[in-house]
């Protein structure tokens, strides 16, 4: 029992101690942050915009039947493979890009896709 009693005022004073010599932390400022620059987002490739694109730029071929437009992620060209006419079949290739403003797709290499 002693030497709980001794323990008592010692454990008091240290608690006093700590609790007077603690103040507030003070408020973190806050950083300034700079706005990131909005990029400009393209629609997704899709059969209707790549028969769009090949009646403007190959108005002679056919129009397109079947198409599929994939693209890579991180990639900035789309490849898509088309049938034209009565073609069930995925047999011709287009790789599209942005344009250089940015805002639309354009077909990359057209000599290529429209001497098919």
């Amino acid at each position: 029992m002693k030497n709980s009693n001794l323990l008592l005022p010692i454990f008091a004073s240290v608690t006093l101690l700590t609790a007077c010599g603690e103040e507030p932390a003070p408020a973190p400022e806050p950083t300034p942050t700079v706005a990131a620059e909005p990029t400009p987002t393209l629609p997704a490739p899709d059969q209707e915009l790549l028969t769009t694109l090949l009646a403007e730029t190959c108005p002679d071929l056919k129009p397109v039947n079947t198409a599929v437009c994939r693209r890579t992620m991180g990639a900035d060209t789309v490849s898509c493979e088309f049938g034209l006419g009565e073609d069930d079949y995925l047999r011709n290739d287009a790789t599209l890009a942005a344009n250089e403003a940015g805002d639309a797709w354009e077909i990359t290499d057209p000599e290529t896709v429209c001497a098919l």
